[in-house]
């Protein structure tokens, strides 16, 4: 039998003895009330020789004579005279109701009492016995009246809302409108009574509320997350005597860094972890006391901790009525309590223990890529750790996702095409997502611009080997990231270079939507670019900001509130850009228009400048699609119309559509008609003889 095994049912019968020597002391009373003569007096207490919890293993004889109520120096009296003395429980925990007695700091008194509301629940032949020996058959139930003429350690204090009977809702007073508290009838609590069985489970009335968590040991944290559950567990362990311990404070974006050393803080306290939101902390008063009390109570009695998730509550300005429970909850509770917040609390009037968590470091990320990934392909490690900030978890989760996925491609394309799937879903509620269509051959640049390009996209790639490898992230947090600023007027092909880059790269782009980001409410604006450049970091995505002069615009003079909170959004980028890891594309037409801070932190600006004639000739080459058919284009004619690449983008679609519509090829004439609306469209001087076709070849028969 196990230890388990056997303390189930030593602690059946251990709550059986008690009951049966409360239904004797009862039947005294009763017997008595019939005789009209005081009951006899109780046999005096005798030490246990027996330092087992359960001496009376081997013996079924249980009476008044063979138990009372345990205390803490005596648990049983001896066996009777011939009796087998127990061996002592060696390794076995001691009963539930000594347990319950002594972490919740019961006097013998009321331990009688808890009893003898647990007995009217156990034995059937309690309740009439509790009316006999009050003399009252209204009554067949138990009292405080009966409680303290049938102990001899009775006292008025567990009367107290504040003593333990009724402080940690161990028994419920049924008190009726205009009769007496000593008449009233108690009951016990269900999850106490089933605790004294031998019942682990939680409450209703919060496990409602409450989500258990698994933890983890904690040699699967990285070094950094072990370093902060160190901190934690050394600032949990000098609690003085009889002081409360701190609230943990777990400071940072990423939940599941803060969650993974929470847990493993638990596994080396020995305790069990409940997560509670903090949309589901009740905020009325009575409800919230309840809560406390009772997670309280099971807290003492069990081994467990408390996960409070502040993410989505705002913890800035006046402090709502939810930020008010919150805070009650926490500085109530005395046991571990870890409080998961973004930002340090500002309200919080309980002593905290502030400890930041954040994501794994690039060097740990990559020791833990290769450690999952094998020493085959061991070489891709770098690349995603630059590229893609990922905790521990996610990168488990990427690893047996790529290694799943069916087809022929090597395991570093399916790695980065799978971190690309599961990071993009994080960013489609801010931004449009773009595919890149288009590569190095389509766009047509001058050497110099070309050039530019290429480096950008070089420097996303080998960010790994620079930062990391030749240590350049050790000597600064700040400007680690790629900012560029694309300029130049509409259709010179800005947005279709972050096309060619984020192709060649095989990264996500997403140009930003203004009216999703950009909020008439103060403070808005600064939240919704938080997010965005969080979930940019994490699944090293690229932020296209096209019309960036509507976000970057120069700060102006304070003039009153709008002004100073419109400068607060500009100072917000400022600090945000220079600490973005990832690559920022700045897209602009009013270049002046930029405050000037936003041009020390950009590392490239490309000037996208109007195309020339040979250059719009190369453009118009492209414009057509390998399956377009086309008959008789002079490109050279075609180059001499003054347009950029956006436009004639433009004109060689609609000329498609003409064409296609007359089901023939497309021709110069097709193209001249669609280039005379564009030009109209803009409102440019319509020569007539540039926009007239090429008569038709003469056959000679």
């Amino acid at each position: 039998m196990t230890n388990t095994e056997l303390w189930q049912e030593e602690n059946t019968r251990y709550i059986a003895a008690a009951v049966a020597a409360v239904r004797v002391q009862l039947e005294q009373r009763a017997q008595a009330n019939t005789r009209a003569i005081p009951p006899p007096p109780q046999p005096a207490a005798e030490p246990s020789r027996d330092r087992g919890w359960f001496p009376w293993r081997k013996s079924s004889t249980v009476s008044s004579e063979t138990f009372l109520l345990p205390d803490e120096t005596n648990v049983t009296k001896p066996a009777p005279p011939g009796a087998t003395p127990a061996a002592p429980a060696e390794n076995v925990p001691p009963p539930a109701l000594f347990t319950l007695r002594q972490k919740l700091d019961l006097t013998q008194f009321e331990s009688d009492v808890l009893v003898l509301c647990a007995a009217m629940e156990l034995d059937t032949s309690i309740a009439s016995l509790c009316a006999m020996a009050q003399n009252d058959v209204s009554r067949p139930y138990p009292t405080f009246a009966l409680a303290l003429s049938l102990f001899r350690s009775a006292a008025w204090d567990p009367l107290s809302p504040e003593r333990p009977l009724r402080r940690w809702h161990l028994i419920e007073v049924g008190h009726a409108a205009g009769q007496p508290l000593t008449v009233s009838r108690l009951s016990i609590d269900e999850w106490v009574l089933n605790y004294l069985k031998g019942l682990d489970y939680s409450d209703e009335r919060i496990a409602s509320l409450l989500e258990p968590s698994d933890t983890t040991a904690p040699g699967d944290l990285a070094g950094t997350h072990h370093d902060a559950a160190m901190k934690i567990l050394d600032g949990l362990g000098h609690v003085p005597e009889g002081g409360k311990p701190p609230v943990v404070e777990l400071v940072g974006p990423d939940q599941a860094s803060k969650k993974s050393v929470c847990d493993a803080v638990c596994a080396e306290l020995g305790r069990t972890l409940h997560r509670l939101s903090w949309n589901l902390v009740p905020t009325i008063p009575a409800d919230l006391e309840l809560f406390t009390r009772l997670w309280q109570r099971q807290a003492k009695l069990s081994p467990l901790a408390l996960y409070v998730d502040l993410n989505g509550l705002e913890t800035d300005g006046p402090q709502t009525l939810q930020q008010a429970a919150v805070n009650r909850l926490v500085m109530q509770l005395e046991g571990p309590v870890f409080v998961d917040t973004r930002e340090p609390l500002m309200t919080l009037s309980a002593p905290s223990l502030v400890v930041d968590v954040a994501k794994p470091t690039p060097a740990e990320q990559k020791l833990e890529w290769q450690k999952l990934i094998g020493e085959q392909d061991a070489a891709a490690a770098g690349p995603l750790a630059s590229q893609f900030n990922l905790n521990f978890g996610d990168i488990g989760a990427v690893v047996q996702s790529a290694k799943a996925t069916a087809g022929d491609a090597p395991l570093p394309q399916k790695l980065w095409d799978a971190c690309i799937a599961a990071t993009r879903p994080r960013l489609d509620a801010l931004a449009q997502r773009i595919e890149p269509k288009v590569g190095w051959d389509d766009i047509v640049l001058p050497a110099d611009e070309l050039k530019l390009l290429r480096q950008i996209a070089d420097q996303v790639g080998k960010r790994s080997a620079v930062y990391q490898d030749w240590g350049f992230a050790k000597k600064t947090t700040r400007g680690l990231g790629i900012n560029a600023l694309f300029a130049g007027e509409s259709g010179v092909g800005k947005t279709m270079a972050a096309e060619v880059i984020a192709g060649h790269l095989r990264l996500n782009l997403y140009r930003i939507d203004l009216s999703a980001v950009v909020s008439k409410y103060i403070g808005e604006t600064e939240k919704n670019l938080r997010r965005l450049f969080d979930a940019a970091e994490e699944g090293g995505a690229i932020l296209l900001f096209d019309e960036a002069d509507a976000l970057f615009g120069k700060r102006s003079e304070v003039k009153d509130s709008h002004d100073r909170y419109a400068n607060i959004e500009i100072n917000y980028l400022l600090q945000r850009m220079e600490s973005f890891g990832g690559l920022a594309i700045l897209a602009t037409n009013q270049k002046s228009a930029l405050d000037q801070a936003f041009m020390r932190r950009l590392r490239f600006v490309v000037n996208f400048l109007f195309p020339a004639q040979e250059q719009r000739k190369a453009i118009w080459q492209r414009a057509f699609p390998p399956e377009t058919p086309t008959t008789g284009l002079d490109f050279d004619r075609l180059a001499r119309l003054n347009l950029t690449g956006g436009h004639i983008a433009l004109i060689a679609m609609n000329a498609a559509f003409i064409a296609a519509n007359g089901g023939t090829p497309v021709t110069m004439t097709n193209v001249l008609d669609a280039a005379r609306t564009e030009y109209r469209k803009l409102d440019q001087p319509i020569r007539e003889p540039d926009f007239r076709a090429p008569p038709a070849p003469v056959r000679i028969a």
